[in-house]
Formats: structure tokens, sequence, C-alpha cells
């Protein structure tokens, strides 16, 4: 069955609103990579920036702020919900509420922390893409999503360290956080580029075989 490009745009958004709640439910979880602790969230974060970079390609930018109110507006009812399902008291057959509530409970600082670093990275990364395809006049799309994704990922990587850790013991200082952060975002930036060749496959497959401009 050949997809619309319309059954595309709606599948890439749902996979954008899924890699979002999987971030702030799942990333509060620290694994370890090459010796440095990071988020398992790594994993995700730079495939958001990847969906909303091909979706400006083709569409621009605002398609891309219609992804970004969406992500936003599903993190806030997910964080309404968090709280509220922690609040209720549980029934006496339920007899993990402990845990339920460390787990979730943990999650409302770090699902503030995402929603504010998330809006801010994606609205730079907008802006950003647009900027340099303009530069560009529409050509070196890889130049482009790097350019855009590497700043994006910093904001993105501080806004989110800062909100979500800052003094949430003695040892989280500034320093401590801009000390695990640099890491982090080195990974992030290896992420970003090897994420570059299916920037090109996912603009390919979403214009599929219509010949039209891209919108600027």
């Amino acid at each position: 069955m050949r997809l619309s490009k319309e059954l595309k745009l709606r599948l890439l958004l749902g996979l954008f609103v899924g890699l979002l709640v999987g971030m702030n439910l799942l990333g509060n979880k620290i694994t370890t990579l090459l010796g440095i602790s990071v988020s398992v969230s790594i994993f995700m974060v730079p495939l958001t920036f990847l969906i909303t970079d091909i979706v400006e390609e083709v569409y621009g930018k605002d398609e891309v702020l219609q992804f970004i109110i969406a992500g936003v507006a599903t993190i806030v009812i997910m964080m309404a919900y968090t709280a509220l399902f922690v609040i209720l008291p549980p029934n006496e057959r339920f007899e993990h509420n402990e845990a339920y509530s460390t787990i979730f409970g943990s999650s409302l600082r770090i699902m503030t922390a995402s929603v504010i670093a998330f809006l801010l990275a994606q609205l730079h990364d907008m802006w950003s893409f647009a900027f340099w395809k303009r530069k560009t006049k529409g050509k070196a799309l890889w130049l482009r999503n790097n350019l855009s994704t590497w700043v994006s990922q910093a904001i993105d990587t501080l806004v989110f360290m800062m909100i979500a850790f800052y003094q949430v013991s003695d040892r989280f200082t500034f320093a401590f956080i801009i000390q695990l952060s640099i890491p982090y975002y080195l990974f992030k930036l290896v992420f970003a580029a090897l994420d570059t060749p299916f920037v090109y496959l996912g603009v390919h497959w979403l214009r599929g075989k219509e010949a039209e401009a891209p919108v600027a």
C-alpha cells in the first residue's frame, strides 16, 4: 500500500509525540556508555530533532511549530496525570505504591525540566534550520541539519540538566552539572552526525514521488 504524504506526516507526528512521552517516563534511569554516566533518553532525544528537521525541510516552519505545540501539550497533560496518580490513595490490593510513587513522583521534576528544555531547544532548532536554509539557498541539507542541531542540543542539555538536577543534593552544584553536561552533550553530537544520512532518507520518503519544491 502506498502511503500518502498526509499519512506519512501523521506517522511522524505520532512517533515524535511517542518519543517525548518515552523520554519523560523512562529517562530518569542512568546507564553507562564508554565509562560516562548518561540518561537512557539519549537514545531518543536525537530522533526528535531528526523528525522536525525532516518535516521542516519538506513542509516548512509552520508544520514544525504544530509538532512542537502537540509535543508540549502532551507532556503537560502527562505531568498532570502523573501528579494525580501519585497522589491518589492505593487500593489495599496494590502492594507497590511506594515504588510507584518513587519512580513516577521523581518524574515530575524531570518532566518540568524536559518540557522547558524541549520547548526552547525545538524553537531554536526550527528558527536555526530556516536561517541556514536561507543562507545556503536550500542546499547542503547535511550542513543545515547539523548546524541547527548542535546549538539546539546544547540548549536542551544545559537547560534540562540545570532544572532537573541543580541542588537536588549538595553535590549537584553549577560546576558539577556543567561537568556532567559536557560528555552528555558530546554523545548527542555524535548521534546527530550519525543521523545525517537518515535526514536525507526521511526527506526522500516524506516527499515521495512528488517533484514539488520544498516549502521555505
